[in-house]
This record gives C-alpha cells, structure tokens and sequence, in this order.
C-alpha cells in the first residue's frame, strides 16, 4: 500500500496522473459492444419500436469490418490516485467512444489523435489525451472468428460483394471517416479486396489508444509525447531506454509547471516544452482557438459565443473527435471571467444519445456519421437549440436573440487578429490550407448563416497576400525550403503523390529543421498558435472588462457570515439588477438584461460574495485584478454609459509574456533513465506496444525533490485541517450547502459514464423533472417580485418597479422554460416547437369532436367565460383553440416557434395560462400518446405543482402581447351605454366614436343606426345600447375615447352614462365613464366628448384566479384609496377647500412621480391629467369652490362664460387704455390667454363649456402658462361678480400657494394626446 501512497502523496503537482492502454482483450475475445446494444434498444425505443426485439441478436447486415466492439483498459498506472480515483468504465469508453474497430491492409490506418475531459460533481474537471493506432492481431482465435463473422454476414446479405456504406451504423469506426475521404486510392484498395476478410489473404489490425490523463490540458506536450512512444514502437531501431522509463518519468518525475514558468521534459527522441500563464493571467488554455476560427468563421464563432453566454443548448456535430473537443473547449475558454455551469459533454457516446433530451442547458458534441445528412438527425427540441455543424462551416441559430454589444467593430477587431497570424476571418477552410476558403466557403457559409457583411477592407487585406503573412501549407512550405535543394526535390514528389507536407515535415523537419532562435518548426508552430490564442482571449476578456468594469458598486452584500448566506442564498437578492441596467447604455441593454439573468453570471457573483469569507476563485483574482489596472489607467467616469467600442490595449504584452517564457525555459525534468527492472521482458518488437512491467510503474520515487516537498505541503496542509474542522462548518455540509445554493443545473455537469442501466437513465431523468420544476418555481416567483416591487409583497401593493426590457427578458425566459417541459421525453419529435405541436394535437382532437357535437351545445359549457363588465357586453368566450386561431391568423408570425411564443404571451396577458395549459393536459390520452412515462408532462404530482406556480402569475396584469406584437390588425368591440333612468336612452342622431391608445387612434368610426340592441338586467327591466365592431391596427393601452353625434333628428340629445371598449383578442376591456349629455341646449351644449378611460376590473363573481391584480401603474398606494373629488362633486357634494387643496397636491405629485420613473415604465400621461383622480379635475374643484353658477330662470353659468367675460373686460380695458399703466408681462399674458382662448373657440370640434375650459387648463400645464394666467383672472373685477367672498379664487395667499405647487411640474415636458388637441391651432 505504501507504493500508492508514495504515488499519490505528490499527485496534485504531477505533470500526468495516469498512464492508460486500451484495446482489444484476447483471453476474452471478440465481444460485441454492448454499449452499442444498448444504443439500439434506445434509439428503437425512441422510434417507438419494440426495443427489446431490436437489440437482440447478432447485427449480420453489416459486414464485421464496419461493426464494433468491445474495447477494454488492458493496463493503467499507477493503480489509483487518491484525489482523482480511476474510473474504468468512463475512461474506456472516452478513450474509444465507439469501441473497437478492425482493419485490414487495404485500408487507411493513420493515427488519430483525440482528447476527451470528466468533469466531476463539484465543476473540477480532469483531461485525457489520447493516441489511437493500428495493431497487427496475431490472435489465431481473434482471426478466425472474424473470418466465420464474415462468412455469416455473406450467407445474410449473398448481393453485398462490397460493403455498403449505407449500413454503415451509427456506431462507425474511431478512426473517422475523414481518413476515407480524404484517401482517394482506399476505395479503390478495397474494392480490388472486395471489401471482406479472407484470414488467408488479409492481414488484420485492430485499433489500440494509449492515454494520458493530466490534471490540466497540456494539449500540445500531451500529443507529442504519445506521438513519440507510438514512432519508438513502429521505429526499425528500439528506442534508447525501454518505455517504461518514460512512462515512469511522466507519470513520476514530470511536475507541473508552476504558474508563470516554463518547464521541459524529455520524450523518447526530443524535448518537450510547456508554459503556465502567471497569476494576472488568463488561465491555460491549450486548444488551438486558431483551428476553431478557421473551422467556423468569426461571424459564426461570436454567434456561438452569444449562445453560449445565454445558456442555451449547444450541440458540436462532426465527424472528428479532435474537432469537437476543440471547439468546445475554445468556446468555455472565452468566456473568461464566467464558467459554463450545465452539462457539459464535448464527445458524447453513443449510449448517451437520449441525454439529448435533457431539458436544461447543454453544451455537447455527437460524432456524425460517415455521408449523414443534417436533416436525417432527429434531435429532441429545437426551439432553443444552436446547431453547430463544423465540418460544413455553418450554425443554425435560434430565434429571436439579443446580439452581442457592439458585434461588428468586435468582429472587425478580431478579424485583424486572426489576418495577422494569416488566418482568414471568413473560415470554413481546412487549418492546413488557407487559400481554398477565400474562394469556396464564403457561400457555403452565407447561405446558412451570412458572413462578415461588407468588409470590403479586410477582403483587399486577404488578396494581397494576406499582407504577407502565408497561411498554413504555403508557409510550412516555405520554412521547409528555404536554403534546402533535397527538401525542395521532395516538395515537388510530395505535390505529385499527394503527400501533405505536415507528414513529411513531422518525420524529418522535427529532428532536423532547426527554426529561428534554435526552435523547431513544430515548436514554431507552437508558439505561434500560443500567441494567437492568447490575442483572441485577451479580445473576448477585454469586453467584459469593459462591460463588467463597476459590477462590485452593485453586488449586495446582506449576509454577515458565509453560514448564513449558505443557508439563506435562495432568499437572497445579491445582485441590484435594475440600478445595473439603468446604468449601462442603451444598446447593450437587450443583451445584459438576458445576460445577468444567467447561471454563469448568478454564479460569477456568488463567488464574489464569498470572496470576503474565503479565498478568491482564480478567475474572479484575475479579472478584478484587470478591473482594478483598468482603473488606475483610465478614470471610468467619462467613459460610463457610453457605447463606443474599446480595443484591447494589452494584445502585444500578452503575446511577449508567453514568447518570453518559452525562450527561457525556467524548469528542466528529471531526464528518463533506467529502471530497477528484470531483464528480458518486454522485449521489443516492431509495430507491437509491449506489455509494460506494473510493478516498476506503480510506485514513485522515493528520492525526488519536488515530490517530498509537495508530499510534506501536504502532511501539513492534512494536519491543519484536522485542526481546523471542528472550528468549522462541517466540510461535507459545506459542500452540500454549496450544491443547494448554486441553484440549478450545476448538480449534473455530466452524466455518469460508468453505469447505464435503464435505472440509471430513470434517476437522471428524475433529477431533470426535479430541476424543471425548481426553476418554474424561482422564475414565477422572480417574475412576481420583479412586477410588484418588493414593498409590494410584504404590503400587498405597489409602484411597478420593472423596465420593459426586463419584463421582456423574464417572459421569454418563461417561453423558454416552457420549450424545454413540453420537450422533455417527447415519443416522437414533430416541428421545431413541442409545444406548438402538442397545441395542434390538441386543435385537431378538439375540432373533430365539435364536428361530432355541432348539434349539442352543452359540450362548450365549461369554456364560456362570465361577462366581463357591465350590462351590454356580450360575454368573451375563453378557450384554447380560440387563442389558438388567433395566433394562426397572425400573417407577421413564420414559425412554429414564434407562434408557440405569442399564444404563451397572449395566454399570460388574458391571465389564463395556467388554465389553458391544465385544459391543455387534461386530455390524457393525448399525453400518453406524445410523452414517454418519464416526461415532466406525466409526472402527476410535479405537474398540478407547476400548474399552481403559473396561476401565481394571475396576481398581476401583463401587457406582454398587445405591447410585443403593435402591428398586427386587432378587432375592438365599442358599446354605448346610455342612463338608463330616463326616457332619452336612445337618440336619433348619427353617432360616432374614435378610440385611441399609446401607439395610435381608429380614426373616427361612424356608427350605423341599426346596432341598437336590448339586453335584460336581473329584474328583467329592458335596457337599449349601441354596439359596435370594428378592425384596426394595435392600439396598445386604450387611453381615451371621443364621443359624439350630429345633434340631428327629433330626439338628437342623448345622456351617455360610459363607454366600454374591448380588445377581442386579449379581452381587456376599459371602462370610459361620461354621465353627461351630448346635444345642444342641454348641459353645457357639447356634441362631443374626450372620455378617458381605465382597464375595468373583472366582475367580482370571476375566479380568484383571474380576478386578483395589481394596482394601477400610475398610482401610489395612497391614490387608489383616495374618492376622486370630481365624482364627490358630481353627486350634490361640495368638496371643502382643504380637500380640494389636497387634491391638486396629489394629481402634481403623482405627475412628478410619473417623470421620475424610467421612460418604459411610465403610464399614461392623460389619466394624470384628465382621469378622475387627474390635474384637470382638481383644478376644475378650484374653480367651481364659490362660484355663483345657479341661477333662477335663467341659463346655467359656467366656468367657462367667467373666462371668456374676464376676456372681454381685458380687451375692453385695453382698448380704452387702462392696462397701458399694467407691467409689460401682464400685458403679454394677457395676449397670450386671448390667443388660447380664441383658438380653442375658433376650433372646428363641437366641444361644450366644460370641455373647452379642460382644454385651456391642459394646453396652460403643457405649455407653463397657468402659473402666470391665475393672478390676471384673480385681478380682474369681473371675478366680484361671479364668485362669492369666500371662494378659494378670490383669495391671494391660496392662488400664489397654488401657483407654487404647480411651479413644479415645469421642470417636467408634458405631452398631450393628439385626440386632446385636435383641431386647436395655436
């Protein structure tokens, strides 16, 4: 036992941690895969096949050549590392992800090289490197058994003299296909073969790995090591030492670099040099991120990173392991300072495929098959999925996502990177030729996705020579050629015979070619691709910087220790999102608001949080560190909430840290040297891996610096935590703490590779519904939060305190939780949209049956909604085809996406999601038939749960579609509704009525005489009322109606109690309340009225569910408790100075309140002024307090005739001279309210008294006339006449602290509505 803790005492600072070989187990033979078994009983069970007839049996249709199977570890050292426990299961199975393949001598048998990572359950992630090759099998049995597999598979299929390549399973080879493709000759090799077996004739290969497994991705030194133990075997000569000496050396005598510093170490014919960035740098990153630019283009990369950045599900496709792993890796290495915190599987196993179906956020890669199409590929969901086809250059975006700030002088920055190093921006091009993809994949790229658009520079900059920097083949042509006659010969034999010069170069150029500065050109070639990635980094860090730079000024930090921040991080705001965003610039707005509602980014600030208590996270030190260098550079404050690009300044020093290191080596290994080793085994023989001695590779040295000093650390590091414990939170609680508070998706990083048991399946799934559920429950909570404030929850009311833009965000975030349950264990997947699809299951059912019911109308019971409001409103009829058909009558919607969307929206906004997705699943039969047993959709108990969290959404009002979707045509239904007390409910003029909101007016709709309708109330007394349909574009909020008539026929008055107005698509209706005549000669004489009108509260007999809701937007608490004086006043009631006084506070205040919200979250202007509790109205109680109005046997007086007298008088007085003594301003004012006045009565609308003195009041607020048109009136003789002592007018100190208080609102811009002034022309 001591030999293992001796090998595992050091295990955190080795270079390599295991050494690993897989391949073919001879004792046992030839098996057949059983994780390919297992994937045909999934991928039948998934087309609803019977899967256990499926999977039985032999599969003799494929020839045994293009069949897999079994692979197994042979042999791993050392035994087990304590801290990073060997898993058999999952390194077997990433090391040949789909199992043994077999080769004979006709076909290509190159080495391939890939990589593969675990990531384990707390995030910590270990790499595999692997080297696949060829081994004779010299296995009598083994070749026997073919040739009878062979045999079987002819008798099965006596027509296939040629395998057939579209048997080819979905289990194809390791060595992928790109090796056939690429090799003219091998097709041809094989027919003249026939493509069979003949153990007579053919010699056999099988594919064997060797594997490292390292602590951290040392990608380049990896490769060239395993490289160098496959040329010692293959080599004529044996190597110099036998290889367990430099197995033993890596796995024991090589230390990981320390950061910032270099280190070399042998191999078996050259030196191998790595670097490790220093603490203020970007952590390693060893992937060439040159490759993935050139795989997919610049455009589509930031694409890409934009997805990444949004959680949304990425799927990797090609045929290359390498290529998976590449892009993946490149993709989380720039999102630096943030980490990827879902499922994260860059090479996928075919046994894993139905984790496709995961309803969370994934990155993962799935090795395509040989000549598959894209279309072919059923994948479970697709509304949120970004689609990554690397071998063809192309991604398939989701819809409707908010693009990354400033994305094209980003890509333009990037772009000058990459042409620097000769790369070409556009992509789609193989990394060893550069040339081909300036003429061919443009297109290919643009048809799919559009490249880069018009940049006419960077394509100039391409075509002259790439600014005389060559690119991949052409320049290690010319580094080979310079100054050698021999190379160039055989650059001329390598053009003829088609032999890249990579290979070439590889065997020769590496032990011969000295580059500059003593360097190879393979480590040329190195350096430079450290350089460009670390360029291409420090670009993508230096936007967050940017972005990100004061993110501390807004973390909250509430807790006063980490215990009970662990405890209570659900409950926890930690972050002030709303000051953030109003903080930011408005076009960075639609990204960030999406962006800091991640996981990354929640993640990102709890490890900020807890930085006071613990020690900071490497990358969260880093990028405060560069935020805090930024800062003493650059004073932000000019910079703050502008949009204008910042180029990363640091791209040259970052390049030289790195050029620097690699110059000067800071470390040199332990050089590989003979072992204590019995002699004679192991005996070399060409083209064989022999097997190695465990014996001498399971124990490390006894005597080596480094790994006493590291394994003393750690005696005392052991100790001190054994010191420490008891002081401390228990460490497994800790950790388990730490799981909860991480929220969701972080307990299931990667699925377990080790057991695939349909149980193992079951819980996986099980965990999915579970977090499903936890997030429904947190985004319906946050959603409710957000909408009513959070005084709101503990009071039960509320000011909004929500952009737009982050109600926005919130709801589609919900559209997107809702994609994924309805996505989740689908049978059989249909249209890009599961929820759209099972909606139209649904309809289809449902309108076949209505059919079958047409006669009886019972059937639609349960679907008729209750009226809505008051007499006279047909009743709205609420049901979910009913939406549906709406939705599918909306021309401005393409996809099923988009429509899925717009119903969710349209639903919430009608307050009936909840019940329409209950309606929606209650028919059961349908569920049974579209969802596996496992789906979300058919877990009873979690379902009703979810159901009931969406019915929390009831409480409050959302505007989501009549505010998203303005310019699509709405039909409105108006009905009139007269008193019904008197005689004259009905008229015999022509009516007409024009309804306006916040996006436009109907224009004026005259309404025809034969829509009078009669209607029964309780007491069956007949009532008649006007009723009319009309169609026209999105209104948005209805703020006012104009009512009028042509006064024309015998019973032309008319006495209108309201208006009430519908939207028939979302069924708001609002209430325009009027209780005065319309005619002349009655009331004030107007023919027509500007009625403004409030969202009508449902009946109180309507559900709880949809009868609860917010307070309005525009009032605070206090107003919705407060009676409008304008209604006392209208009942005989006369309101007493001090209230009337009051008023007018509350209607300046609230339009004080109303400018000093965010311009989206502000209501209508117009109820503040002209609405019951409104300016217009208090200050109309002003007016009328002592005002002689009734008068015997004569006509009404009204405020309006007092203005008009005291007019008159002034005009007079001018005439005659006596205001020539009056200041020079009074004299001015007084034109001014002649110019209004004679306006308002020179305007062509019929507008009676009281109408006409609303407007003065408006136009004066508007346009800050008021405070100087009262102390004229108040100065005016004509006041004695018509007001009595007492009134309010009258009195000096009341009108200047009237004045006073509306002084205020001129620090405001008042807008009016267009149905308010129209026809005044000032």
């Amino acid at each position: 036992m001591s030999g293992t803790n001796a090998a595992s005492g050091a295990a955190p600072c080795r270079f390599a941690h295991y050494f690993v070989i897989c391949g073919i187990d001879t004792e046992t033979g030839l098996e057949p895969d059983e994780l390919a078994a297992l994937y045909q009983w999934l991928e039948a069970d998934r087309q609803g096949r019977d899967p256990d007839t499926a999977a039985a049996g032999e599969n003799f249709e494929q020839s045994p050549l293009k069949r897999t199977f079994k692979s197994k570890v042979l042999a791993h050292y050392p035994e087990n590392v304590e801290w990073n426990p060997f898993d058999q299961d999952a390194v077997n199975m990433l090391c040949m992800p789909k199992g043994l393949s077999f080769r004979t001598q006709a076909d290509n048998r190159e080495p391939q090289f890939h990589s593969f990572l675990i990531t384990r359950e707390d995030g910590s992630r270990t790499y595999g490197f692997v080297h696949t090759f060829y081994e004779e099998v010299t296995s009598p049995q083994i070749c026997s058994a073919m040739q009878t597999l062979y045999q079987m598979h002819q008798a099965e299929n006596p027509s296939s003299a040629t395998p057939s390549s579209s048997s080819s399973s979905s289990m194809d080879s390791l060595a992928s296909s790109l090796d056939e493709a690429d090799s003219p000759s091998s097709s041809s090799c094989r027919s003249a073969a026939c493509g069979g077996y003949d153990a007579s004739r053919d010699t056999l290969y099988v594919s064997k790995a060797l594997c490292l497994i390292t602590p951290m991705p040392f990608m380049h030194g990896c490769r060239r090591f395993l490289s160098q133990m496959h040329w010692a075997v293959t080599a004529a000569s044996p190597p110099p030492l036998p290889l367990e000496s430099y197995v033993h050396n890596i796995l024991y005598e090589v230390p990981l670099p320390p950061p910032g510093r270099s280190l070399k170490f042998h191999g078996v014919y050259e030196p191998i040099v790595c670097q490790r960035p220093g603490p203020g740098e970007l952590p390693l990153a060893d992937f060439p991120l040159g490759q993935t630019f050139t795989l997919l283009g610049v455009e589509n990369l930031v694409q890409l990173f934009n997805c990444t950045l949004l959680e949304m599900q990425i799927l990797l496709y090609s045929q290359d392991y390498q290529r998976l792993m590449t892009v993946a890796e490149g993709i989380t290495t720039l999102l630096f300072p943030f980490q990827w915190q879902h499922v994260y599987v860059p090479i996928l196993p075919a046994s894993l495929l139905h984790f496709l179906d995961a309803p969370v956020p994934y990155l993962m890669g799935l090795q395509s098959k040989e000549g598959t199409d894209r279309s072919k590929l059923e994948l479970p969901q697709e509304a949120n999925l970004c689609f990554v086809d690397i071998d063809n250059h192309c991604i398939e975006l989701p819809e409707d996502f908010p693009q990354f700030p400033n994305k094209p002088e980003f890509i333009q920055e990037l772009s000058e990177v990459l042409l620097h190093y000769g790369i070409s921006p556009v992509g789609g091009a193989p990394p060893t030729s550069v040339s081909t993809s300036t003429t061919t994949t443009p297109g290919s790229v643009s048809t799919r996705h559009p490249g880069l658009k018009s940049q006419q520079a960077l394509r100039e900059l391409e075509d002259d020579g790439r600014n005389g920097n060559l690119g991949g083949e052409q320049l290690a042509v010319l580094e080979l050629l310079q100054g050698n006659a021999t190379l160039e010969r055989l650059q001329a034999l390598a053009k003829r015979t088609g032999v890249r010069v990579e290979a070439l170069r590889g065997v020769g150029g590496e032990r011969e070619g000295q580059g500059q500065g003593g360097r190879t050109a393979v480590e040329e070639e190195e350096l430079r691709n450290a350089k460009l990635n670390v360029q291409l980094r420090e670009v993508f860090a230096s936007r967050f910087t940017t972005m990100f730079a004061d993110y501390e000024a807004f973390v909250i930090q509430s807790a006063p220790d980490l215990e009970s921040w662990l405890t209570n991080r659900e409950q926890m705001h930690n972050f002030d999102k709303a000051s953030f965003l109003s903080d930011q610039p408005e076009p960075y707005l639609p990204f960030l608001s999406h962006f800091i509602e991640t996981q990354m980014f929640a993640t990102f600030i709890d490890n900020k949080i807890m930085s006071q208590w613990e020690e900071k996270e490497p990358l969260l030190r880093v990028f405060d560190g560069r935020i805090d260098k930024a800062r003493l550079y650059n004073v932000r404050a000019p910079s703050l909430r502008s949009s204008n690009y910042q180029r990363c300044t640091i791209l040259k020093e970052s390049a030289q840290a790195i050029e620097q290191r690699l110059m000067k080596i800071d470390h040199t290994a332990i050089h590989p040297h003979l072992l204590d080793m019995k002699i004679g085994q192991g005996k070399y023989e060409q083209g064989f891996f022999p097997k190695l001695q465990s014996d001498v590779l399971s124990v490390g040295p006894t005597n080596n610096k480094w790994s006493n000093r590291t394994a003393t650390a750690q005696r005392r590091k052991d100790r001190h935590r054994q010191q420490t414990e008891h002081l401390t939170l228990d460490n497994d609680l800790k950790e388990k703490y730490m799981q909860e508070a991480r929220s969701l998706g972080k307990n299931l990083r990667q699925p377990k590779l080790s057991d695939l048991s349909p149980a193992v399946i079951a819980q996986t799934n099980w965990k999915f519904v579970e977090g499903l559920l936890k997030e429904c429950r947190m985004k319906t909570k946050r959603m409710l939060v957000e909408k009513m404030g959070r005084e709101a929850v503990e009071l039960g009311h509320g000011e909004a305190n929500i952009t737009g833009l982050e109600e926005n965000t919130l709801i589609a975030s919900l559209c997107d939780l809702l994609e994924r349950i309805w996505s989740h264990g689908l049978q059989v997947k249909q249209g890009k949209s599961a929820l759209w699809s099972h909606l139209l299951h649904y309809q289809a059912r449902e309108e076949k049956l209505e059919q079958q019911q047409a006669e009886s109308p019972v059937s639609n019971g349960p679907e008729r909604r209750k009226s809505e409001s008051s007499i006279g409103m047909p009743s709205l009829r609420a049901s979910v085809i009913q939406d549906m058909r709406h939705i599918q009558s909306m021309g401005e919607i393409k996809t099923d996406v988009g429509r899925a969307r717009a119903w969710i929206r349209l639903s919430l906004e009608k307050k009936l999601l909840s019940q329409h997705l209950k309606q929606l699943l209650s028919r059961q039969a349908l569920t049974k038939k579209l969802y596996k047993r496992y789906a979300f959709l058919r877990c009873e108990e979690e379902k009703e749960q979810f159901l009931f969290h969406l019915l929390s959404l009831n409480t409050v009002d959302y505007f989501c579609f009549t505010s998203v979707f303005t310019t699509i045509m709405i039909p409105y239904r108006a009905v009139i509704i007269p008193i019904k007390k008197l005689s004259n409910a009905m008229t015999t003029s022509n009516p007409w009525v024009c309804v306006s909101g916040e996006l436009g007016d109907s224009g004026v709709r005259q309404i025809t005489k034969n829509v009078l309708e009669m209607t029964f109330d309780s007491a069956f007394r007949p009532h008649t009322h006007i009723d009319a349909m009309f169609k026209c574009q999105n209104l948005g909020k209805l703020t006012t109606v104009q009512l009028g008539h042509d006064n024309s026929g015998l019973l032309a008055k008319w006495l209108v109690d309201c208006v009430m107005v519908r939207n028939e698509i979302t069924g708001h209706t609002y209430k325009f309340p009027c209780g005065r005549w319309l005619g002349k000669g009655v009331d004030d004489g107007s023919l027509e009225r500007v009625l403004i009108g409030e969202l009508a509260l449902p009946n109180a007999d309507e559900d709880f569910g949809r009868g609860c809701r917010t307070p309005d937007m525009q009032h605070s608490p206090g107003q919705t408790r407060r009676v409008s004086i304008t209604s006392m006043g209208g009942r005989g009631y006369k309101p007493t100075s001090a209230q009337i006084q009051e008023a007018i506070g509350e209607a300046v205040n609230s339009i004080c309140k109303h400018f000093h919200k965010p311009e989206k979250e502000r209501g209508s202007l117009t109820i503040l002024l002209c609405g019951e509790v409104g300016l217009v109205g208090a200050l109309e109680q002003f007016f009328h307090n002592g005002f002689k109005s009734a008068r015997l046997f004569q006509k009404t007086v009204f405020v309006w005739d007092f203005v008009e007298k005291a007019l008159a008088y002034m005009e007079s007085a001018d005439q005659m001279g006596d205001m020539q003594e009056t200041a020079e301003p009074l004299g001015l004012t007084c034109v001014s309210l002649c110019h209004y006045v004679s306006a308002i009565n020179s305007s062509p609308r019929n507008i009676g008294k009281d109408g006409k003195f609303q407007l003065l009041v408006c136009l004066g607020a508007r346009d800050r006339l008021l405070i100087q048109w009262l102390p004229l009136l108040l100065e005016c003789p004509v006041i004695q006449q018509m007001y009595e002592e007492s009134a309010l007018l009258r009195d000096r100190t009341t009108v200047n602290a009237l004045i006073a208080v509306l002084q205020t609102l001129h620090d405001f811009p008042i807008t009016l509505e267009a149905s308010l002034v129209k026809g005044i022309d000032l």
